[in-house]
């Protein structure tokens, strides 16, 4: 039998799969993609075509799996191809599932991709599937897209506020995916249902966030504020419901924050068996790579 990863080409699916390696080199692991022949995985990961939209090929996709990393996209029926994702997987005898969900979905009732990763967890506890939910805050890698602002006009550009937010590492979803994944993987039956709030050590406001880049890039950096109207337009690309789906996001984030207790950030740890990663090492890290290149 064997996992299979959706997702598989994105920033968190490429990281599962390293951390699948990593934790458990002898797992098979199959990677959903709409284009096998494309798709460039680590020798001993299988490609699979099919996506969650078309139900036929993500069904025979699941034939012989144990294990699912369910990763829904980022589109305008998000909450149909996970829930039928999800029945799916049932119908086809999948012992153990991991689905990557949202910090607090369940409070920002009003952001269309936290609602309907709500309602998804609904459908788990409703019909008590055999589900770890992952709830990740806002990703720490997003801010590798202010390196032209930071670097060329010494400003962070994304108005997160001062409320702060619990901004956790990529990595750190990678590792607790596939080591949830590799222990429903390896148990002999289904287990019960498990929920982990993917989170960092400290909560990021616009204030400390100018101060953490300001020491990783040694030059004055500053937060640019609290205007939405930059972000509106760095996302005139996308569609016109994504950018919104944004916009109201960030308006949540800034009038009550996100962030993590105490609580929730030692059972991460517990699941990691190590403290999660720090936003202040994420910045030092990637101002060093930049200011090598």
């Amino acid at each position: 039998m064997a996992i299979l990863v959706t997702g598989s080409t994105g920033v968190i699916g490429t990281q599962v799969i390293e951390q699948l390696a990593r934790l458990d080199g002898g797992v098979e692991v199959r990677a959903l993609t709409r284009k096998p022949a494309d798709a460039k995985f680590p020798a001993h990961v299988k490609p699979v075509q099919g996506d969650l939209s078309g139900l036929s090929s993500f069904a025979a996709a699941l034939a012989d799996i144990d294990t699912l990393f369910l990763l829904a996209p980022n589109a305008a029926d998000e909450l149909t191809q996970a829930l039928q994702a999800l029945s799916l997987a049932r119908e086809a005898g999948v012992k153990g599932i991991v689905y990557l969900s949202v910090f607090k979905g369940d409070e920002y009732a009003d952001v269309p991709h936290f609602t309907s990763k709500h309602t998804v967890e609904r459908m788990i506890e409703r019909e008590a599937l055999p589900v770890t939910v992952l709830r990740p805050a806002y990703f720490m890698q997003n801010d590798v897209r202010q390196k032209e602002p930071l670097l060329n006009a010494g400003i962070f550009g994304m108005p997160i506020g001062d409320k702060g937010i619990s901004m956790v590492d990529v990595r750190d979803i990678g590792e607790a995916a596939a080591r949830e994944l590799l222990r429903r993987e390896h148990a002999t039956d289904a287990l019960p249902a498990e929920t982990y709030d993917l989170v960092g050590p400290e909560a990021i406001t616009g204030t400390s966030v100018a101060a953490i880049w300001t020491e990783a890039l040694q030059r004055p950096i500053r937060y640019a504020g609290d205007d939405l109207a930059p972000l509106q337009a760095s996302l005139k690309s996308a569609p016109e419901w994504l950018a919104y789906d944004m916009q109201l996001m960030m308006r949540r984030y800034q009038r009550e924050g996100a962030v993590a207790t105490a609580a929730q950030i030692e059972r991460l740890s517990a699941l990691l068996q190590r403290p999660p990663r720090s936003y202040r090492d994420f910045a030092r890290e990637t101002a060093s790579g930049w200011l090598d290149a």
